[in-house]
């Protein structure tokens, strides 16, 4: 029966999939056919929209660059660090908020409020705690990706089975135990979109601190860049960053198992 259910559903997906890919396909090139024609089309200023040829030599001039892959160093290791403090900090107070109705009532609405809030504003804070340094942009990539992680592990925790606490419970189980055994292998698809969103924030709040007060990093490259009006090299950035985002997401859905699943 299961294997019947498995072809019926492979005979029915394939020309699915494979419309899917022509359709994105035709998205891209349509995209990039505007993009060339408004590139060409003097309706805009000149090199506010460079020519894809232009911004192909400033791709290859940004990859041929040591000094781009150093300042990219330097904002991967903040966007780690951010990442690693805001994640294990989220996951570890979304646990107790959901495991405790009475800390979650009480707690949960302000995170709630400040969720949303634009976490540059704290930035002024940041320096002042922790100085003009990459600790202030590491503080503030932490703060943007606290808040999405704690939301998601909270509510995933209000949505375990209420079978698996009790058997827990039956055991005897302490806090730790009931963490390491039933509620972080009950919850993995929670924490990992909360850690999906965390590190899209996480990479937003620290590229924006980059662009306000920084030497070096992408962000200050991307600034600088467009502060002399260099438009292919920004938009070079500005893909390469792109890319590396969709592969740093899609590197935390494999990890955890989200992706073999869904194709499952």
């Amino acid at each position: 029966m299961a294997e019947t259910r498995r072809l019926t559903s492979a005979g029915t997906s394939a020309p699915f999939g494979s419309s899917v890919t022509l359709l994105r396909a035709a998205i891209i090139l349509g995209v990039l056919g505007l993009w060339e024609l408004l590139a060409h089309s003097g309706w805009l200023y000149r090199d506010v929209v460079p020519s894809l040829l232009a911004i192909g030599r400033a791709l290859f001039a940004l990859l041929t660059s040591g000094n781009y892959y150093f300042n990219l160093g330097v904002t991967a290791g903040e966007i780690g660090l951010a990442l690693a403090i805001g994640g294990l900090s989220g996951v570890a107070i979304g646990l107790l908020l959901g495991a405790n109705r009475f800390l979650s009532k009480a707690y949960e609405p302000y995170l709630y409020y400040l969720g949303p809030t634009p976490k540059i504003i704290f930035f002024p804070v940041m320096i002042m705690w922790f100085g003009v340094g990459v600790e202030s942009k590491i503080a503030l990539g932490a703060l943007s990706c606290f808040f999405p992680v704690v939301l998601s592990v909270a509510a995933g925790m209000r949505a375990i089975d209420g079978v698996l606490v009790r058997v827990g419970k039956s055991f005897r189980a302490d806090p730790w135990q009931m963490a390491m055994k039933i509620y972080l292998p009950a919850m993995r698809h929670p924490i990992i979109n909360g850690v999906r969103l965390g590190l899209g924030f996480a990479l937003i709040g620290t590229l924006l601190a980059e662009t306000k007060l920084s030497n070096k990093g992408i962000g200050f490259l991307i600034i600088q860049a467009y502060s002399i009006f260099d438009m292919p090299r920004m938009y070079a950035m500005l893909i390469v960053l792109f890319v590396l985002a969709i592969g740093a997401n899609a590197l935390v859905g494999r990890l955890g198992g989200l992706d073999s699943i869904k194709r499952s």
